[in-house]
């Protein structure tokens, strides 16, 4: 298997210096970034395999555009809060799943569990 690169776009540093470690074990690198823009860009220039965002940084309109723009590339969002409906509509938007940031093992479950399946398994 080739090694996963994982681009972050984490409004809260407390929570991204989390996840990153979390992460440093199981993937090549990540690549943290400060705005939809730059995620695209690193995606893009990295091969992400994985995207992590923050859903206090981004809408459920930028996971859909982002989901269709990298079919092949695990689209992992975090939120503090937990709300029925923001999951309901990131699944919806394309997203492996959506996550607190303080639960760094479900975004890892969530993030290395869907990188090695389809994304039409994940529908």
């Amino acid at each position: 298997m080739q090694p996963l690169n994982v681009v972050l776009l984490q409004s809260d540093s407390r929570a991204a210096g989390c996840i990153v470690s979390a992460l440093t074990n199981s993937v090549a690198v990540v690549h943290q970034v400060q705005s939809m823009g730059e995620l695209r860009s690193s995606i893009a220039k990295h091969r992400a395999g994985i995207a992590i965002l923050d859903m206090e940084a981004v809408s459920i309109s930028d996971v859909q555009h982002l989901t269709r723009e990298f079919p092949n590339a695990c689209v992992v969002c975090t939120h503090r809060l937990a709300d029925e409906d923001m999951w309901r509509a990131a699944l919806n938007a394309g997203a492996a799943d959506i996550c607190p940031p303080s639960d760094t093992q479900g975004i890892l479950r969530a993030a290395l569990g869907d990188s090695t399946l389809t994304k039409s398994a994940v529908a």
